[in-house]
């Protein structure tokens, strides 16, 4: 997605059944396999993209297709997944609507079901194959290859970005330019809606765990919402799922929903 991340979402903590690999020493494991296509849509990235940016895209190339035949599914299954989304839609519409932003879509499920809630959406992937798919299985709506780092939006002009698990495959040290970037694009009043892996350490900056797509991190809700705030996007809710409901690695999530100050 996501993005600079391809959708990684809780749900993606059941996927041992979609990737093959080994785990190395420090814990991250090795997808195997490679894109299956030249790279030409992000031609418009620097030939010195961050090596995270571009390991993150060809393991999600390369584990796209059977992704998208699980992941959608299951993401519609648990409500727990997706219990912020209502919130996240109404207090769109209440300003008045607008375009939002599902940054890190993957195969585009998320996206459609905020279309179906009726806002105006498009989404934005890291993956280019990815995007090839959510194009396909929706037609109807916008679906571009993009990095969350450099969003290809003008200044203020969205009501809303979702980054549902897109940030836990961007290294601590780059969150702070991640967020700069949503702040930028949003309109005041507008809001994003952040979804990830938690740990409770709020001194500790992030932990890195063996995601089994790329290298990923969960981290301190506190902390995350530190870093909103001195990009200007001020947290107005939050959603902490006990670890209980992460049968896999009994990891918390989280969901954090900021606003861009008015004036």
């Amino acid at each position: 997605m996501k993005p600079s991340r391809s959708t990684g979402e809780v749900l993606l903590d059941c996927d041992s059944d979609l990737h093959s690999g080994s785990v190395p020493p420090n814990g991250v494991r090795v997808v195997e396999g490679e894109a299956s296509r030249p790279r030409q849509a992000l031609a418009w990235l620097s030939m010195t993209e961050p090596d995270p940016i571009a390991a993150t895209r060809e393991a999600y190339d390369a584990v796209a297709a059977r992704y998208a035949e699980d992941i959608p599914e299951r993401y519609h299954a648990e409500p727990l997944n997706h219990a912020m989304i209502p919130v996240f839609v109404e207090l769109i519409r209440t300003r008045g609507g607008g375009s939002v932003a599902d940054v890190g879509c993957g195969p585009g499920h998320v996206t459609a079901h905020l279309h179906a809630l009726g806002l105006s959406v498009f989404g934005v992937d890291l993956s280019p194959e990815m995007i090839v798919l959510a194009r396909s299985r929706h037609p109807e709506l916008r679906f571009e290859v993009g990095a969350m780092e450099a969003l290809k939006v003008d200044d203020a002009a969205l009501a809303g970005v979702l980054a549902n698990y897109s940030i836990i495959h961007t290294p601590p040290e780059r969150l702070p330019e991640a967020f700069a970037e949503f702040h930028r694009v949003l309109a005041p009043g507008g809001h994003l809606l952040l979804g990830f892996q938690a740990h409770d350490d709020a001194t500790e900056v992030a932990e890195s765990f063996d995601h089994l797509v790329s290298l990923a991190y969960r981290y301190s809700p506190d902390h995350i919402a530190g870093l909103l705030l001195s990009a200007g996007l001020t947290e107005v809710a939050r959603l902490v799922i006990s670890p209980e409901e992460d049968p896999r690695r009994g990891f918390p999530q989280a969901y954090l929903l900021a606003r861009r100050a008015v004036n």
